[in-house]
């Protein structure tokens, strides 16, 4: 399954009453980072705000020809790609828009929330990723002042996504000075609508994904699941892995949002969680004790599904290039897929270039795979999975 991105997790919600003072605020948000898992806060929390649908700008996805237009010359000292590639999409919000943006904001978020919250030890996220805007900044900053210049205030408020209780004084404090009249209680409300618009979207994806999956055990076929970090689903960054997959016929599912209904779950982990293992089902200590990084958390956990649904026969990870928070884990994550039986492909060390020749041949090495031996595997995951799967059975209750 290809996530709707476009007109789903970017499409802007209808606000309220918006103030005078704000309906002609013009708000851009670079389309990059953790900005591909939390989106549809930022466009509920903005629209609770009085901010107009129409004036809140994402710019396009990553491509080279970004980078070139309204990166170059600008690009600040980073090995890793994704942060890198800020410098475009900065670019792009500043010079390539009709009418001049009011603000830029890009903030910098310490902490994910995540549907592992409460079952590990943190959901922070990297470091590199979390002060990118910081390091980005220098590359408008260095000769003049560009955002002066082009009559735009920078904002990148310190917010911790994981700690609601948090967030509203996080970002009354850097949009204080910003959005005209802005009030603490109001922050608080429109932080609320921005959880509620989350959790939604959240919600309607991990939905689609039960539906493909009592799909493929209906009729006995494969599906791929994608191990990657959600930036990954950028087509600059991804490199459509996915959808060259997905063009011969194979469902896709991310891990971020595979259903999380607690008949499934109970069905995939409660014996571990009887036997003292795990103390649920979105615990990873058996896998991995350092379970401090979010996204990091959600991979392992998706390995961990992985080898246990009968109709995911292939795993694919996807690491962008020298990325120091996945390299770490490519071994525990291989290990666990490959041991139970289930294909498991990588497409590390990603960059800027898409291989195109290379890419086109793994594609078809892993279609090869899935042609010749996904039956088998589903046949032999399905002998040694518990009975009772409940995407073979009717649904009473969805939690």
């Amino acid at each position: 399954m290809i996530i709707p991105m476009w007109p789903t997790w970017f499409g802007r919600l209808r606000s309220g009453d918006p103030a005078c003072s704000r309906a002609t605020l013009r708000v851009g948000i670079p389309r990059v980072l953790n900005i591909w898992s939390t989106h549809q806060f930022w466009v509920g929390f903005f629209a609770a705000l009085g901010i107009e649908r129409r004036n809140l700008i994402f710019s396009s996805d990553t491509s080279e020809e970004q980078g070139r237009e309204f990166g170059k010359g600008r690009g600040t000292v980073d090995c890793c790609y994704p942060v890198k590639c800020i410098s475009g999409h900065y670019g792009e919000l500043l010079f390539g828009q009709k009418k001049k943006l009011d603000i830029l904001f890009s903030p910098m978020v310490y902490t994910l929330p995540s549907f592992m919250s409460g079952h590990v030890a943190r959901s922070l996220t990297c470091p590199r990723v979390m002060a990118a805007p910081e390091n980005i900044k220098a590359g408008f900053l260095k000769e003049r002042d560009v955002f002066a210049e082009q009559g735009t205030r920078y904002v990148t408020p310190f917010v911790s996504l994981d700690e609601p209780l948090l967030v509203p004084k996080q970002l009354f404090e850097g949009l204080r000075e910003a959005i005209p009249g802005l009030k603490l209680e109001e922050t608080k409300r429109a932080v609320d609508e921005g959880y509620r618009s989350l959790h939604a979207i959240n919600a309607q994806l991990r939905r689609r994904s039960r539906e493909v999956l009592e799909w493929c055990a209906r009729e006995n076929r494969p599906s791929i699941l994608v191990l990657a970090r959600p930036y990954h689903m950028d087509t600059g960054i991804g490199h459509e892995i996915d959808a060259d997959l997905q063009a011969y016929g194979y469902p896709i599912l991310w891990a971020q949002y595979f259903p999380l209904d607690h008949d499934l779950m109970e069905w995939l982990f409660d014996t571990e969680v009887e036997q003292g293992m795990i103390a649920s089902p979105f615990d990873i200590r058996d896998v991995w004790s350092s379970s401090y990084s979010s996204n990091t958390n959600e991979i392992l956990w998706g390995a961990k599904v992985a080898a246990r649904v009968p109709w995911i026969a292939c795993v694919i990870r996807l690491s962008s290039y020298e990325c120091g928070m996945d390299q770490p884990t490519y071994t525990p994550v291989q290990q666990i897929v490959e041991r139970s039986g289930t294909l498991f492909f990588s497409f590390q060390d990603l960059d800027s270039t898409k291989p195109g020749g290379s890419v086109k041949i793994r594609v078809e090495t892993i279609v090869h795979y899935l042609e010749r031996y996904s039956a088998d595997i589903i046949v032999k995951k399905k002998a040694v999975a518990k009975p009772q799967c409940p995407l073979n059975l009717p649904r009473a209750v969805s939690c």
